[in-house]
């Protein structure tokens, strides 16, 4: 499937502000950089960089930088979420997005469908606890709620040993797995939203 014409917003949901280095970040770099060879153009951006402020609307007033993150989500064909694992969740900015995200719950395009219809997203976790799968449940469901569609395996993650400090960016190199979850995840997402951009789904 020719993917030549997609684009990918990649969210880093680190609680760490640049330039501060970010395992979140890392892992975000290494799916752009696989969404290029699958003919997808990505842009990464750091949430924490912006005041995006806490609420469930498309614009929470003066000051609030979620709009400009907004119309670059609904611009790209491809979502991906990418945050750390803190206490066995996603971050408290990753959920953010997931609660701004729910004003589009409300939004139609122009065929009276969910706005979000027809765009497909991803998740990347890193941690040094247990809670992977559970953080890629709670995000992949949030973002199918909202209107996303997600691949098949189309999630990418590293876990470090329980109760240990070594952390993705510590590693000399990306574990083979994780790099071919990371391959798989990010081939498939770019050839369901080639399909999609190519056939939407129904109105009805």
């Amino acid at each position: 499937m020719n993917s030549n014409s997609l684009n990918a917003l990649i969210l880093v949901c680190t609680l760490s502000p640049s330039p501060k280095k970010s395992s979140s970040d890392l892992l975000a770099q290494q799916v752009g950089q696989k969404l290029s060879e699958h003919g997808v153009q990505p842009e990464i951006l750091r949430v924490v960089d912006y005041n995006v402020m806490p609420g469930v609307l498309k614009d929470m007033g003066e000051g609030d930088e979620w709009p400009g993150i907004r119309e670059k989500i609904l611009a790209a064909d491809i979502l991906v979420l990418a945050t750390p694992i803190w206490v066995g969740h996603p971050s408290s900015v990753a959920q953010k997005v997931l609660e701004r995200l729910d004003a589009e719950l409300s939004e139609t395009d122009s065929q009276g469908r969910p706005i979000l219809f027809d765009k497909v997203a991803m998740v990347a976790v890193v941690g040094n606890e247990d809670g992977a799968h559970h953080v890629i449940a709670d995000l992949s469901q949030g973002l199918s709620d909202v209107g996303f569609s997600i691949a098949a395996q189309g999630s990418t993650y590293w876990v470090g040993e329980a109760m240990h400090t070594t952390d993705f960016q510590d590693l000399e190199q990306t574990p083979e797995v994780t790099a071919n979850a990371t391959d798989i995840s990010t081939r498939n997402s770019a050839h369901l939203a080639a399909l999609l951009k190519s056939q939407p789904f129904p109105r009805s």
